[in-house]
Parts: C-alpha cells; structure tokens; sequence
C-alpha cells in the first residue's frame, strides 16, 4: 500500500526532540528518514533516563521510529563530502545547530541548493537565524519562560509553572512539519525548494493564541488561572466526594443544563449569571456555589449525569489509566515493536489516520549507524 509521503527522502541532521519529533511525523507518512549522528551516536537523548532498557533511552525512542541511521563525521571533509553526496538525492534537509553551525560546516542552504535546487532546507534553532537573539542558544524550558508561557500557567499561588511536557519543542516540530509539507506541495509547481526558518520562541507565542489576543486587545496582563478558563465559565476543575473531574460548559444552554442536574435551576435564571460574560465577571460568586454542590456526589455519579446531558467532562486520569484506556487502545494509540537491542518495546502510536495511505510503523527507533552499509552503498550507485 502506498504512503502519503513516499518517495519523499529526508536528511535528518536534529536531536533531542523538535527536529526529532518532526522527522519522526515525516516517516510515520512514508518518507525514507536518515538520521545523521556522529560516530557512536550524538542524540543526547540516548543518554537521558532512566528508564532505559538494555542500556535504550525510553526518551530517545519517543521520536525516532521510522527512520534509518547513519553515523557522519562532520568535522572531516569526508563527513561533509558524503552529506553533500546524499543532499544530492535528498528532498529534504532538517538540523537544529546553532545558527551560523551549517555554515562552519560549509553547508548552507545555499551551498546545498546549488547542488540541489529542489532541496527543501529546514532550520530549527531557539530564537530564529535572524534578530538580535539569532546567537542565543534556546532550550524548551527557556523558551516556555520567555515566550508567556510560564505567566499564564500555574495559579496565583502557584507561581509561574512550566508544562509537563517539552511543549515548545512538540510545537516547533508540528509547524516544521507543517512548512516542510508546504513547501514540498510548493514545490511541484515552482520546481524549486526553498529554505524554513523555524524557531522555538516564534513557536511558543503563536500557542498564546486567545490569551495573547486578550492582551492585545485589551492591554491588560493577564493573570494566572490555574485549572480555570479566562474566557468562559464554568470550565474547569472541579472537586467531587471522592476525587476531581473537569467540567466544561461552552454556552448558556449547558450552562442551564448543568445548574439542572446540580438540583439549582435558579442559577441559570439569575442576572449574575445568565450569559458567559456575566458568568466570567461573577466567577468568583459563582464557582463556590457550584463546588459546594459537586462535593456531594462521587465523580462518577457526576460523570454519568454530565455525559446525558450533553455537557462536556471528563476525568483527570493518570498514565496507567490513559495507558488502559479503551478508546486509545481502540485507535492504535500504544504499539508493541521488536528492537533489537532494547526487545520489545512499547511507543506511543500516530494520531494520523488517513483512509488511503494510513501511517505504519515500519521501522524501529534505529541504533547509532545501523544502516551505514545501506545508505552508503545506496549512495554510490
């Protein structure tokens, strides 16, 4: 079965996770990934853990299935002779050195586009090749800081709180993927590549969305909410007799609907509250009555009657519960893959799902030069 991306070679030069998890999203669509690291392996998260499994990062696994491995000593003329080489029969190139490294390394974009003019060029740094932080390096915690980020996150006794995960580089590597894509669809009627210059900062701010429009429009800063909306209310969390769900009412229908299974249709009919607007300028009257009544019943018990209304909800699951949970299973969200040095090994699967093509997995997170024979010999023919 042919796959959406096939036929499509990417030269791979990232690590850690942005330009990683981007590639990654690449292979899963069929493109032939190779993963270029220097002798032994210079993906720094093949060293981060634990867990680790048979001396495998679970980290380094996260996002690099589908892609083959080649080990490139890039400080030898050799090391930047074969990249040349390969760049020739590439169609896409993605690195996340510093900027100013691929020119060190004499392969700039347009170095490599004179060799291969339909070369699509993507570079991911922190803050952008261009500006007055072009030089600064950028990691994800950084950039959740300086981008707003961190302000808006957390709760007013909280501080400024960071996100579970590396939520800048997920991004980042998303919009790579998405202009990656662009520009090969681009491509088709130019003929032409073209150089991406995709950055962490520019990235994290663009996920302010309704926040930083809240603020441009208005002026004022906005605060810390923790698990509360700034823009409608009741949508959040709240604490039920034995634990805590998320409710999350996105109109005045629902909002009525709710103040009916909580046994207080008053509520629906009160000034105060009648509209979203009035309900987020009356947040703090409103929220304690209705807490006060969900303390009274199991989440269960306000699951159920939530779910056959109509009003959105859902509870907060921890991973053993997400890992276990049916709808995921249902959707090939957790996979079962051989490696052969960690064995079996579970991932996470792709949310893709696409009628024609669909993703596969055909590829193992590889190790440091596994396909060296392969690529190498492929290139000389």
């Amino acid at each position: 079965m042919a796959s959406a991306l096939e036929n499509i070679r990417v030269l791979d030069l990232s690590r850690v996770l942005a330009g990683p998890y981007c590639t990654m999203i690449l292979g899963d669509l069929g493109a032939e990934v190779i993963k270029v690291e220097a002798p032994g392996g210079s993906d720094e998260t093949r060293k981060w853990g634990p867990p680790f499994q048979n001396d495998v990062s679970a980290y380094y696994l996260c996002a690099n299935r589908n892609k083959k491995s080649i080990t490139v000593d890039l400080k030898t003329k050799e090391g930047i002779e074969t990249i040349k080489d390969l760049v020739a029969e590439s169609d896409v190139l993605i690195h996340n050195f510093k900027t100013g490294t691929m020119e060190r390394f004499g392969l700039d974009y347009d170095t490599l586009t004179a060799i291969n003019p339909k070369l699509v060029f993507c570079s991911i740094t922190g803050f952008g090749e261009t500006g007055p932080y072009k030089d600064m390096p950028g990691y994800d915690f950084i950039i959740q800081a300086m981008s707003g980020l961190m302000s808006i996150t957390g709760d007013e006794d909280s501080g400024p709180q960071k996100l579970g995960v590396a939520i800048t580089d997920i991004l980042t590597g998303l919009y790579a993927c998405i202009g990656i894509q662009g520009a090969l669809l681009e491509r088709n009627q130019s003929g032409k590549g073209q150089k991406l210059d995709i950055s962490l900062y520019d990235s994290a701010v663009s996920a302010l969305v309704n926040i930083g429009s809240n603020y441009l429009m208005s002026g004022n800063t906005p605060a810390r909410l923790g698990n509360h909306h700034a823009n409608i209310v009741p949508y959040q969390t709240f604490q039920t007799l034995d634990g805590e769900m998320v409710v999350a009412v996105g109109n005045d229908k629902q909002f009525k609907a709710l103040c009916m299974i909580l046994g207080k249709p008053k509520y629906s009919d009160d000034d105060r509250f009648k509209t979203n607007p009035d309900r987020v300028a009356n947040r703090d009257v409103l929220v304690p009555l209705l807490q006060e009544v969900f303390l009274t019943k199991p989440t269960s018990y306000w699951q159920e009657k939530c779910t056959d209304n109509n009003i959105p909800c859902g509870p907060i699951q921890n991973l053993e519960e997400v890992a276990n949970d049916p709808q995921l299973n249902f959707r090939n969200m957790f996979i079962d893959m051989e490696h052969p040095t960690a064995g079996m090994i579970k991932m996470i699967g792709s949310p893709l799902k696409l009628s024609r093509t669909p993703v596969t997995v055909k590829h193992h997170p590889p190790d440091p030069g596994e396909h060296n024979h392969e690529i190498f010999t492929k290139s000389k023919h």
